[in-house]
């Protein structure tokens, strides 16, 4: 056969293929619409309300409340991947199931965007905020053509485009305490906290405890880069974080509440700071710009991907959650805080033996555990191998000690390495210049490593 009758057996075969796909679309939307108006609707005939029998999202969502909306041949295929992974009953339930997302920025919008992509039957979308031009770095589905409207509306329109079966019902509300019951009524199966203020997220959080709800808690997104550190964790156990900081604080210090609910965090500190908010030599009034009191109306730089990547955790968290799908997440903390106390008291008696005094001992509880566990990683210094992560990283604290990398300066957060007893004996036994001539890669790797508590700490 010459090349050019196999190409034209190629387009042939093409457009049979484009056909019958084309065949089979239509036959399963003249089958929807049967199912629905109990008639077939004739090709090109229009259904008597004068459509071509297409259904509204209100229409849709009263149709399949309380049925079974895997049923249907579209959604069932448009969810496919999902029952191959979940299984058909699993699945189900996350199609039954009722989330709430309050907070609807590069955060929240990725949430809910995956939500409703994995199947999930009703959302209520609550935000009071509108769509900026410079939100458009992070936002799920916003558009310059939606930019001034509403947050929560403009998901609503995009998400009907996606998944039409989805009851989505889109609030343009501040949440507070009057609202509280309009927004948390309904016995959902999830809340999703995507609030970045802070008196807002701690009254919401708060209510949900009280009222028993699950609820899902973003900390902070911004003025971070590195997706390797994004963690789910107890509100407890969230370190590096002044956002977890501040709640923790707050829900301790105003309504008792000491976690138990899951975060999504980073242990990653800040990497830049606030942008200063005037813009000119002229004096303004921060609170001049600011939509609602007591909102926050300073600039968080915001790598647009690091919110998504939130959201995106969120979302896979809630799914497998309704799905009941088991999946072990990596604990944060294995090392009990009495294990950092113990390794700081070791650091204090060493040094009293070895240099007369403690006096220049200047870290705490906390410096220690961020030496331990995000310079170090409970291993000592020379036993860094990275393909130890997870549960295998920590180390029993019995045969470890923190001792000054240069002797002649103190023991501070950029100048103590972790070591075995017979290793920091062997350290203390030399100086740093032997060190960079007999083993110049760990010299290198030490003082990196170092580095890089002086730019956490800004030191």
């Amino acid at each position: 056969m010459s090349d050019r009758s196999k190409q034209w057996l190629h387009i042939a075969a093409g457009a049979v293929f484009a056909s019958l796909s084309t065949l089979a679309l239509l036959k399963l939307s003249h089958r929807y619409y049967a199912k629905r108006h109990g008639k077939s609707l004739p090709n090109g005939a229009l259904a008597e309300d004068g459509t071509n029998g297409k259904a509204s999202n209100e229409d849709l969502a009263r149709n399949f409340v309380g049925s079974d909306i895997l049923a249907d041949e579209i959604v069932s295929e448009q969810l496919t991947r999902n029952i191959q992974f979940f299984g058909l009953e699993s699945q189900r339930k996350v199609t039954q199931s009722f989330v709430v997302i309050i907070g609807l920025g590069g955060v929240g919008s990725h949430a809910a965007s995956m939500l409703l992509r994995s199947g999930v039957g009703r959302l209520l979308l609550v935000d009071f905020d509108q769509v900026s031009l410079s939100s458009l770095n992070r936002h799920a589905v916003a558009t310059r053509e939606d930019v001034g409207t509403p947050k929560a509306l403009c998901l609503k329109k995009h998400f009907s485009l996606i998944y039409p079966e989805c009851q989505i019902e889109a609030r343009v509300q501040l949440y507070d305490s009057s609202s509280e019951e309009e927004i948390l009524s309904g016995n959902p199966d999830f809340v999703l906290d995507c609030i970045d203020n802070i008196d807002t997220k701690v009254a919401l959080l708060a209510a949900c405890v009280r009222r028993g709800l699950k609820v899902l808690s973003a900390m902070g997104a911004g003025a971070r880069a590195d997706p390797t550190r994004i963690r789910i964790a107890d509100l407890r156990e969230s370190t590096n974080d002044p956002l977890s900081r501040a709640v923790r604080y707050r829900l301790r210090k105003d309504y008792g509440i000491d976690g138990g609910f899951p975060v999504v965090f980073s242990l990653e500190k800040p990497k830049v700071k606030l942008l200063p908010f005037q813009t000119s030599k002229e004096e303004e009034n921060p609170l001049d710009y600011q939509i609602v009191p007591g909102f926050r109306v300073r600039i968080i730089p915001v790598l647009g991907t690091i919110p998504a990547i939130f959201g995106q955790v969120m979302a896979t968290y809630v799914a497998t959650q309704l799905a009941e799908f088991s999946v072990q997440t990596e604990p944060v903390v294995n090392l009990d805080l009495d294990h950092y106390r113990i390794l700081h008291q070791r650091l204090i008696e060493h040094e009293e033996i070895l240099y007369g005094s403690a006096d220049e001992v200047l870290v705490d509880i906390e410096e220690i555990v961020y030496i331990v566990k995000e310079l170090w990683h409970g291993r000592s210094a020379r036993d860094q191998n990275q393909k130890d992560v997870g549960r295998k990283m920590w180390r029993s604290v019995n045969e470890l000690m923190l001792v000054r990398w240069d002797q002649s300066k103190p023991a501070t957060v950029s100048n103590l390495i972790l070591l075995k007893f017979s290793e920091a004996d062997a350290h203390e036994s030399t100086d740093l210049d032997h060190i960079k001539e007999e083993e110049p890669e760990f010299y290198t790797m030490v003082t990196r490593t170092l580095n890089r508590a002086e730019i956490d700490f800004a030191l």
